[in-house]
């Protein structure tokens, strides 16, 4: 069945020849189009005007049954894509977020085995079957806030073993679910304790055997290694990342979230797909980013609940370069996918312009999961995977009104998911 969606208010992210992404001025362009219409031919969108065209609109109306949505006062546009998420884990955590109330940080309860180590325990005890309806009931409320697309990372594992069975998990969910899923393995995520004072043997271990089973069984899309302070080195990193180019997969990082790791320039060196966090980064940062094809990419809900500094989304963008945005969804330090909250966490606490922070939760984050040539923008041939609002003055309000769920319907596609 066709879709029609008539008497849009504003039709938001149109891009008839859309770039790969928006870099430094041009985040601050959005396309619109006011009083339209929009055409969804199976799951792509396939046209749009404005209701002035009448003739093309009743040239559509006439040539096939199709469902007709009136959405006078309402805005349509991209659903969101998050590109950084943790969302198969066994249970909650937050009897460690007492601990942070109460003055520990990050680093100290990840020595004391709590952090991810202590989603680590849980996962090993968890059947296939409860950690997959735990992460459907997940995916569900993502979807409630108008997501259409999330990266899942594999991590909290630790053991051949248990990786693979997180990255299972995460397989069912890509042929189940009607979001768009990208799978990495995220084996370098935290150094079990068994290994302690044997971190290399660990790396080992990845790469050794972790990596040919991943790789020989198809369970990832990418490859992703928590680069910072205290957890792995430049020089791990850069040999993990050589023994996965082998198989295939494309990394993504996690940099520079507790300090100047070296994780930015590595994962540019490597050509990375993403570098994620970014709370610390400066000048030579910066400077590897620039004419790379590397998506910088903050993760609000972390430097949120963790309370750590903000990465300087302006310095990024005002020296020319993109940025996405996502949720970092995870039971320790962001347990929230709602994308609408970081799109207001774009505006209120990194000074983005509303383009600005819509055009990182879109096309730019839909880069970062290498799918901005199928997602991100209103362009016929793209996968119609749409958000319809609730009755809303401006698209300034999807920032400014950071509290409520202005996602009336969802559509993933080409079908009404709500």
């Amino acid at each position: 069945m066709n879709i029609i969606i008539k008497n849009i208010k504003k039709l938001i992210q149109v891009e008839d020849n859309p770039p790969l992404y928006k870099a430094g001025k041009e985040m601050s362009q959005l396309n619109t189009i006011d009083d339209a219409w929009l055409f969804i031919k199976e799951d792509k969108i396939a046209s749009y005007g404005t209701m002035t065209e009448k003739e093309r609109l009743e040239e559509i109306e006439k040539n096939g049954l199709s469902t007709v949505i009136d959405a006078s006062n309402k805005m349509v546009m991209p659903a969101f894509c998050d590109s950084h998420t943790h969302i198969v884990y066994d249970g909650s955590r937050e009897i460690e977020y007492i601990d942070k109330i109460k003055g520990l940080s990050y680093e100290e309860i990840a020595k004391r085995g709590g952090g991810i180590l202590n989603s680590a325990k849980r996962l090993h005890n968890a059947s296939e079957d409860s950690l997959f309806e735990q992460a459907w009931q997940r995916l569900e409320e993502v979807m409630s806030y108008g997501t259409g697309a999330v990266e899942i990372k594999s991590g909290y594992g630790l053991s051949t073993e248990d990786e693979l069975k997180m990255l299972r998990v995460i397989k069912r969910l890509k042929e189940k679910s009607p979001l768009r899923i990208k799978s990495t393995f995220l084996g370098a995520h935290a150094v079990p304790l068994e290994y302690k004072g044997r971190q290399s043997e660990y790396v080992d271990l990845i790469i050794d055997e972790m990596l040919p089973l991943v790789a020989e069984q198809e369970l990832a899309d990418y490859v992703d290694v928590f680069c910072d302070k205290g957890f792995f080195t430049v020089e791990e990193t850069d040999r993990i990342l050589v023994a996965a180019e082998k198989y295939g997969l494309i990394p993504k990082i996690h940099a520079n979230e507790l300090d100047y790791s070296g994780g930015v320039q590595v994962g540019v060196k490597h050509n990375a797909l993403s570098v994620d966090h970014l709370e610390y980064v400066g000048d030579n940062e910066i400077e590897a980013l620039r004419n790379s094809k590397t998506m910088p990419t903050i993760l609000p809900g972390a430097s949120f609940f963790l309370g750590l500094i903000y990465a300087p989304a302006r310095k990024i963008i005002d020296a020319g370069l993109p940025l996405a945005l996502a949720s970092d969804y995870n039971p320790g330090s962001s347990p929230s996918g709602n994308m609408q909250l970081v799109l207001s966490m774009g505006s209120i606490k990194y000074k983005m312009l509303p383009e600005e922070a819509i055009n990182a939760v879109t096309l730019n984050s839909a880069y970062a999961m290498g799918l901005s040539q199928e997602l991100g923008s209103i362009t016929p041939g793209k996968t119609a995977n749409l958000i319809i609002t609730k009755e809303i003055p401006s698209i300034e309000f999807l920032p400014y009104s950071f509290g409520s769920n202005k996602v009336e319907s969802l559509i993933l596609n080409g079908k009404i998911k709500f």
